[in-house]
């Protein structure tokens, strides 16, 4: 007969099956004036750091990238994976701080070092059958949460992005001012979450045809028209505020070229925000976290602007690659 301690240690470490699909009840209003409160809070702080710049921006980006970060391993742990948290948290921290520091090229270095590291350190653990689990959780740990929410701070500091590439002269020739990145926050943050207010408040009043009913059963087609809709409206309004009261920080984006980004913000916003949830369907629990009343975590809060952000930054790129063109 075979000791059961031996068998244990031997057996190979997988992940828990996927969670059963069981219907998810419809959420009621009581989360409302909790949210309220805490939108209340968060926004005027977050403004401040926008505007801002510098140290503050760059530490609470960070913040917010372990936060979220020890969430989604929470939720993988669950699942029965071993991802290398303390890793894992280090190398989003320097990522961040290379990104703020240094430039993309040098963030994408450090992106395939933490690969490779996240590889070799797998060599050394007792335990190779879980290596799928650890090495893959690990790493997109470190892309989900830490690549894609620090371009912020490529976004905050686009001025700087692009004069590295074509020079401070030609930078001025196209408008694009050194504090532009302060509109390109604003307008990326109320896109996305106009257009996620919208899909909530719509879905809740027309919403008939489900979206994704394998992943989210509440979120319906006619929410996510709603919050398109509100989402390219609002982004058009933050562009109408800022040339009416700063111009010159908005001047280097068209009328044209900020209706197209709302909208692109809005769609990138819905797939954040399905992403997560089939994340958190997996894992059988309603929110990421508990962190703030009436949200849950902060990876509730960030999802949609974890790809809102980079296609921001990457269409603002091509957009001023193709007027230096």
């Amino acid at each position: 007969m075979s000791d059961p301690a031996t068998s244990s240690a031997t057996e190979p470490v997988r992940p828990l099956p996927a969670t059963p699909l069981d219907p998810e009840p419809k959420k009621s209003g009581s989360d409302l004036p909790k949210r309220l409160i805490s939108a209340g809070i968060l926004i005027p702080l977050v403004a401040y750091v926008i505007v801002t710049g510098g140290w503050p921006f760059l530490i609470v980006v960070l913040a917010l990238i372990l936060l979220g970060q020890r969430e989604f391993y929470r939720l993988i742990e669950d699942k029965g994976a071993h991802p290398s948290v303390g890793f894992g948290l280090g190398a989003a921290a320097a990522l961040t701080l290379v990104q703020y520091f240094g430039s993309d090229y040098q963030a994408n270095l450090l992106m395939t070092a933490t690969l490779l590291i996240t590889m070799v350190l797998q060599l050394g653990k007792a335990h190779i059958t879980e290596a799928l689990s650890s090495i893959s959780g690990t790493f997109f740990g470190v892309f989900y949460i830490g690549w894609l929410l620090s371009h912020a701070i490529s976004v905050r500091f686009f001025h700087d992005a692009v004069a590295m590439r074509y020079g401070e002269a030609q930078v001025a020739a196209l408008g694009i001012d050194h504090s532009c990145g302060i509109f390109l926050m604003f307008f990326t943050l109320v896109a996305v979450i106009g257009c996620d207010t919208g899909a909530y408040f719509g879905g809740r009043a027309y919403g008939k045809r489900p979206l994704a009913p394998a992943i989210s059963p509440n979120k319906s087609i006619e929410g996510a028209i709603a919050g398109i809709g509100l989402g390219v409206l609002l982004g058009l309004a933050c562009k109408g505020t800022f040339d009416f009261f700063w111009p010159q920080l908005s001047a280097a984006v068209s009328w044209t070229v900020a209706g197209v980004l709302a909208l692109l913000l809005s769609v990138a916003g819905i797939f954040g925000d399905l992403i997560e949830s089939l994340l958190k369907r997996d894992a059988q629990v309603k929110d990421a976290g508990q962190l703030l009343p009436g949200m849950g975590g902060i990876l509730d809060r960030i999802d949609s602007n974890l790809v809102g952000l980079p296609v921001m930054y990457y269409a603002m790129l091509f957009y001023t690659f193709i007027r230096v063109s």
